[in-house]
């Protein structure tokens, strides 16, 4: 089957893309769309999008590349998809939307209740939880819908991510792989299935049983392209589309990480790192493990809720001239801006930089911070103390998620947008002192989508042997010791004591902002 191809897509928050894939990793060819409006916003702070954006957009960039691949479309012996987390619609009982799509950015808030029952109010005390459930039962969506939109949502048949809307769409099929259970729903990451009436946890997102997708293992045919899907999207009818994984889990198995001692960091909107384990453990203290697209692993993560979105922000706000400037030189404006701090010195003549421009879960009353000027730094420090401080986020991330876990990580594997620069790769390897590969692409999501495929349709016998033959190691970034040193210094004298002695403050700011505006 070495002439066989996959058709895979990989929605992301900013693009989609189509791709064909062959069973050793390459691209015969592939279609990319940049959203004009990744989402819109009713109201400050809310992110939607229109319930058929993304499958319409996959129906485009289908048809376009499969028209432009006529003769080839008979080798393809599967379809998978792969996209964003945490993004979720409401059903009604002839599977038609109720409302826009509500996005993983999305910042509504419900409003608790006191709703929790007393022993379970007791337990969450007990063991330090009592905020942080507070907290997620606050940023969860259907927590807001069932409290502000109560029509919508007693009209909801079924409440579900996006990419089991899409399967939907593709199949008729209203399923769904475990590895994409990963949002503010009630499953259990560990177990893979949907929690129990009387789990714990379950009082912090109480969407009822009925109203929940099947689902099944990673590897599962989820259905068969329908006629009429084929007709909206030049998919063959017939052709099977399999259960993969999340984005970013993709992306983890696309890089090759499949042992403890790898992790897998994604420069992505949200920057990640992920490790690969067989034994479920939490990565922070109340934090689940999420279940991999391999059945039997996990995959726990470190986030940075902005991450590197904040280099398009610094763009945005400071960087109009340089953006001219690199329109002139015909290349991309962060391709100018690595020219720009390459010579400048690791930790940015003390310039630090907390990368908390949104607040995560762990940290919901963290604030972005900048500490360290001095009359020489110039908006090309700004910049580079971003990706450092990114960096030494996602460090802090990795040493607690060893010494949670036992494992000693001992090499990295960079994806995302951001990997394609070679200063952002060299820094994360003189900041971590660990190697950091990449692989022949930047499309790992896409690659490990496809792996999933592979393996279902029998052309490998299980991962390893999909990665020996779909992922080539294209080159290794090296630290430097001396950088590494400068930059353990500077992370363990100046950045590891910010969070400590900021949170007071930062917790006055909160309650000052909330203040005013209830006047």
């Amino acid at each position: 089957m070495s002439d066989s191809l996959v058709l895979t897509f990989d929605i992301g928050t900013q693009s989609a893309r189509a791709l064909l894939v062959r069973p050793d990793g390459s691209f015969a060819d592939m279609e990319q769309k940049k959203y004009e409006q990744p989402y819109f916003s009713k109201q400050p702070g809310w992110a939607e999008q229109k319930p058929d954006f993304y499958f319409e957009t996959m129906a485009a960039l289908s048809k376009a590349l499969l028209a432009r691949n006529e003769s080839e479309t008979d080798k393809i012996i599967a379809v998978t998809l792969t996209c964003i987390r945490d993004t979720v619609l409401c059903l009604d009982k002839d599977r038609q939307p109720l409302r826009d799509i509500i996005l993983w950015l999305d910042k509504r808030r419900a409003h608790y209740q006191k709703n929790f029952p007393f022993n379970k109010t007791a337990l969450f005390r007990l063991v330090g939880m009592g905020e942080t459930v507070k907290d997620i039962f606050r940023i969860t969506a259907a927590n807001w819908l069932m409290q502000n939109e109560p029509d919508i949502w007693a009209k909801t048949d079924k409440y579900v991510l996006l990419p089991t809307y899409l399967n939907y769409k593709l199949t008729g099929n209203l399923i769904d792989s475990t590895a994409n259970m990963i949002g503010h729903i009630p499953f259990d990451y560990k177990k893979r299935q949907w929690q129990g009436p009387h789990a714990l946890s379950r009082c912090v997102s109480d969407v009822p049983a009925e109203k929940l997708c099947k689902l099944v293992p990673s590897g599962t045919v989820i259905g068969a392209i329908t006629p009429q899907s084929s007709k909206l999207t030049g998919i063959p009818a017939g052709l099977p589309l399999i259960a993969t994984g999340s984005d970013k889990g993709c992306e983890t198995l696309g890089l090759s990480v499949i042992h403890p001692y790898q992790a897998a960091v994604s420069f992505g909107t949200t920057a990640t790192l992920q490790m690969a384990v067989r034994e479920y453990f939490e990565p922070q203290k109340f934090m689940p493990a999420y279940p991999a697209v391999p059945n039997d692993m996990y995959n726990p993560e470190f986030e940075v809720f902005r991450g590197f979105w904040m280099l398009s922000w610094f763009i945005d706000q400071f960087g109009a001239a340089d953006k001219m400037e690199a329109e002139k030189c015909g290349i991309s404006t962060e391709q100018l801006l690595d020219a720009r701090i390459r010579d400048i010195e690791p930790g940015c003549g003390g310039l630090l930089l907390q990368p908390f421009w949104t607040a995560g879960i762990t940290n919901p009353n963290a604030k972005g911070t900048i500490v360290g000027f001095s009359e020489y730094h110039t908006r090309y420090h700004l910049y580079r103390a971003i990706i450092e401080g990114i960096c030494m986020e996602l460090y802090h991330g990795l040493q607690t998620m060893e010494k949670r876990s036992g494992k000693k990580v001992t090499e990295l594997h960079a994806g995302g947008g951001g990997a394609k620069s070679a200063i952002v790769c060299q820094i994360t390897a003189d900041l971590f002192g660990l190697p950091v590969k990449r692989i022949q692409t930047h499309e790992a999501s896409a690659v490990g989508a496809s792996m999933a495929a592979f393996l279902a349709m029998g052309t490998f016998k299980d991962y390893e042997d999909a990665i020996a033959h779909m992922v080539q190691e294209k080159d290794v970034f090296r630290p430097d010791e001396d950088n590494h040193r400068r930059y353990m210094a500077f992370y363990n004298k100046a950045y590891a004591l910010l969070s400590d002695k900021l949170e007071p403050i930062d917790k006055n700011i909160v309650n000052l902002l909330k203040r005013s505006s209830s006047v």
